[in-house]
């Protein structure tokens, strides 16, 4: 980033004036929690931040040059929120260690998505986009795999990229919500749903472990220790679980899915050839 665009990103003071307005709004209205069954539903602060956010977005408020300037400015705040993280993990390391496998083997649970998400693709009709769409949680690095192997405007770079901007609106919304719920009703440890939440992004994870500290103060340094150090394993080590086991398995069961559908529609099968063939 050049000297006269960094200036220009602090000299914006329309964006500055928004956000700080928001975080005054919302840590105004505070944390609401109410009962769902045996579960807590928490609504924090963050999750009214980005509603606000969202429909201010489709105002005069907010012009294209708020909207540009805020993306790298987002960039800086993950950056802190890490080193915030960093310094916390440091004394909890010896919990960590202790966790060992568990901590290791859980990026394969974002495999979950395969299993779970490419049938319901494929019975709602979707073609190869439901390739890009399941065959990983869709973060940057899935991105740019998929962008890699097929291409920006093949069907499964256009599926990727659904997915990934809808996890950017409503990604940190959902496990916030989620995250809370399922540990309040469930008897499952805090510390796994903490583990759970890092997926390879910041904000779900912010969003995650946030719900599970309200429902769970006295455990706010083990959350974030293994919700930090879970993230950081799955953004180091999501993208090669994707290349050697999420995107061929999402391949091979793709073809195992829709053979008898291709068996009935033999022209569909040769417009799909045609389409993956660059």
């Amino acid at each position: 980033m050049s000297s006269e665009v960094a200036q220009g990103l602090w000299k914006d003071w329309r964006l500055h004036a928004l956000v700080l307005l928001i975080v005054i709004v919302t840590e105004a209205i505070g944390t609401f929690s109410f009962s769902v069954g045996p579960g807590i539903v928490l609504l924090l602060p963050m999750l009214y931040a980005l509603i606000i956010g969202l429909i201010l977005y489709f105002t005069p408020v907010v012009k294209e040059k708020q909207s540009k300037n805020a993306e790298p400015i987002i960039v800086l705040g993950v950056a802190l929120l890490l080193a915030k993280i960093g310094v916390i993990i440091g004394p909890s390391l010896p919990q960590i260690i202790e966790a060992g496998p568990a901590l290791l083997l859980q990026e394969l649970g974002n495999l979950g998505t395969i299993f779970l998400a490419l049938p319901v693709a494929i019975w709602l009709g979707l073609k190869r986009e439901s390739i890009g769409m399941t065959h990983s949680v869709a973060r940057e690095p899935n991105v740019g795999l998929i962008m890699d192997n097929y291409g920006i405007s093949s069907p499964e770079g256009r599926g990727v990229m659904a997915v990934y901007i809808f996890g950017t609106v409503f990604g940190a919304v959902f496990m916030g919500l989620i995250a809370g719920f399922l540990a309040t009703i469930t008897p499952i440890d805090p510390l796994s749903f903490a583990m759970a939440s890092g997926i390879g992004s910041g904000s779900m994870m912010a969003a995650a472990s946030g719900s599970l500290i309200t429902a769970f103060p006295e455990m706010e340094t083990q959350i974030v220790a293994f919700a930090g150090a879970s993230n950081l394993l799955s953004l180091s080590t999501g993208l090669y679980i994707s290349i050697f086991i999420g995107l061929p398995l999402t391949e091979k069961l793709y073809a195992l899915m829709t053979r008898r559908r291709n068996r009935k529609n033999p022209e569909m099968v040769e417009g799909e050839e045609k389409v993956i063939t660059k």
